[in-house]
């Protein structure tokens, strides 16, 4: 090992104490909520909260599954994500693939054209007409079909099969008679399993936090996702209709709509916190190794 001098051990003591400052900066919030959503809720109204939860109570959690909207968006948000993220990864990959074959006659031309893409668009109001002449609007597949793919991951994509895949892999497997879908689906994707969990992780979320779709598309109360109820509770201060406020004081009113409000940010967020362990082991070496050459 090569000693290090002064200079460099101070340095690397400084990085690591700003990381470990952003490190708290960004985990106090989220430990805060989860405190806050089981704590009695008077307690973080007094402000008496500020790290571990205090007098647990879970009212706020109780409230939300006795709520039956809140559950009838989360099985839609999950249908949304899943159906979303399979059609998003699909498509990618269909696009990637071609544009990343050296061969491939055009592809500087169509890349371009996917480009320009990225600077104009057409605008919300076109959109919303050709989704209604294409009979979407209202319907489940208005959440999932005009955001089907996106320019900027398929660059991504393309640059790591570009860098990443050996084209002497492919060559041998078309010399021994492979067509371009088996060269695809037996030697390319199982080859790119960090660039595929990133994508995922890139489009689940994506869905999963999507609510502006569902705002202007849908009308049916029975097709919003989770994040359109949210909208309601948190913004337009809707939680009172999930408390009985009938024979209660106004204050222990205001004390459950609390509890609500940090419960209902732990049960939203939930899902994509546990995703991510999963994938972060591909995370790092996807968006690196797809963003190195362009």
């Amino acid at each position: 090992m090569v000693a290090q001098s002064t200079g460099d051990k101070m340095v690397e003591v400084i990085i690591n104490l700003l990381l470990a400052i952003v490190s708290i900066i960004v985990l106090y919030p989220l430990l805060f909520v989860l405190s806050a959503s089981v704590s009695n809720p008077e307690d973080v109204l007094n402000g008496e909260i500020w790290l571990l939860p205090k007098s647990l109570s879970f009212t706020g959690y109780e409230k939300i599954f006795q709520n039956k909207e809140i559950l009838t968006g989360y099985v839609n948000t999950i249908m949304y994500t899943l159906v979303g993220t399979a059609i998003n990864l699909a498509m990618t990959v269909m696009a990637a693939y071609p544009l990343s074959r050296p061969n491939f006659a055009g592809k500087h031309v169509i890349t371009a054209i996917m480009v320009f893409t990225l600077f104009f668009s057409g605008g919300l109001i076109p959109t919303y007409l050709i989704v209604k002449q294409l009979g979407m609007v209202n319907s489940f597949w208005a959440l999932v079909i005009p955001n089907a793919v996106s320019v900027w991951n398929i660059i991504i994509m393309r640059t790591f099969f570009q860098s990443s895949i050996p084209g002497e892999i492919q060559e041998s497997a078309a010399i021994d008679g492979c067509s371009n879908l088996q060269i695809l689906w037996k030697i390319v994707l199982p080859l790119s399993m960090p660039i595929i969990a990133v994508m995922i992780l890139f489009y689940s979320v994506g869905h999963w936090n999507a609510y502006f779709n569902a705002l202007i598309y849908l009308s049916d109360r029975d097709k919003y996702p989770l994040q359109l109820f949210l909208r309601e509770i948190l913004i337009q201060g809707q939680m009172e209709e999930m408390v009985n406020a009938g024979d209660e004081s106004h204050a222990k009113t205001l004390m459950e709509a609390e509890a609500i409000k940090y419960a209902i940010v732990v049960v939203a967020n939930l899902p994509v916190l546990l995703l991510y362990p999963f994938l972060q082991k591909y995370f790092v070496k996807g968006v690196m190794i797809g963003a190195l050459k362009g």
